[in-house]
């Protein structure tokens, strides 16, 4: 099958947290179309099986390949830890996930070697972060902490509440007694959450948010296979969502600080 580079970047997310993805992406690539499916109609992915999982990937994956794209971006951690060799063998286009971008960053900024790793609890049972921080650096002590209530506070749109900040407390409390100095938040939820864990978390612990860092990861796909969008013009981006557009499109278009128009998929196939 060919791709052509005036294609466009497809990504997924089980919601709401790959738009910080596709934000990194629309300020590294303002030139490329994008085109975003959020399975709204089951997130979250994170208490799911490992078999639901990659079922819902490959599902996703389709829905994206009826529109012109030239790579995939699994923007969800939970996809990216048990599904990625799944869609690869799968699908020909280029397919990149979040797990090693974020974890090669922290091996690189971390000072006292003691990393925390917050994620849903299906990322954090399969052990992915703490293997991809092994093969960058063995010696680097992990401490994994399975955040479930975040994701459902997001989708909710409860990014300041009160509420927020007590679960957060309970939540990363362990980390901090843990004296990490960088926390990967390995969730694409989480950003969203970043000023509330900032504050939980203090000014002395280094956040790693995969967006950007996938995002870099992106580019460089783009550029080794010769498929960056040649044309100057600004890039269109094109929302689908499989349940609840009016509420994702009130989110989301706060959060990208632009009007959106949102599309219902009705199938998977």
């Amino acid at each position: 099958m060919s791709f052509h580079s005036d294609y466009a970047i497809g990504v997924f997310d089980s919601g709401l947290g790959g738009l910080t993805v596709a934000k990194e992406l629309m300020r590294q690539m303002p030139h490329e179309d994008i085109v975003y499916y959020g399975d709204t109609a089951r997130v979250p992915y994170g208490t799911k099986s490992k078999e639901s999982i990659i079922r819902f990937s490959q599902e996703n994956a389709k829905v994206l390949l009826k529109h012109r794209i030239k790579m995939i971006v699994v923007a969800c951690n939970s996809s990216s830890s048990y599904a990625l060799p799944a869609l690869r063998n799968a699908f020909d286009v280029p397919i990149v996930g979040v797990i090693q971008p974020g974890a090669r960053k922290a091996v690189g900024i971390t000072k006292s070697k003691r990393v925390g790793v917050i994620a849903t609890s299906a990322t954090i049972r399969s052990l992915s972060y703490a293997k991809a921080i092994r093969r960058y650096d063995p010696s680097v002590k992990i401490y994994n902490q399975a955040c479930p209530l975040f994701v459902p506070l997001v989708e909710e749109g409860w990014l300041n509440k009160e509420v927020t900040y007590k679960i957060a407390r309970v939540y990363l409390d362990p980390l901090k007694k843990s004296q990490i100095d960088t926390l990967i938040l390995g969730c694409t939820h989480y950003p969203l959450l970043k000023d509330v864990l900032k504050k939980v978390m203090g000014k002395d612990v280094a956040l790693i948010d995969s967006a950007m860092e996938i995002a870099g990861e992106v580019k460089d796909v783009l550029e080794r296979t010769q498929k960056r969008n040649p044309q100057k013009k600004r890039g269109r981006h094109k929302f689908l969502v499989s349940d609840k557009p009016q509420e994702f499109r009130r989110i989301a278009g706060t959060f990208l600080e632009q009007d959106i128009k949102v599309r219902l998929v009705r199938d998977y196939l």
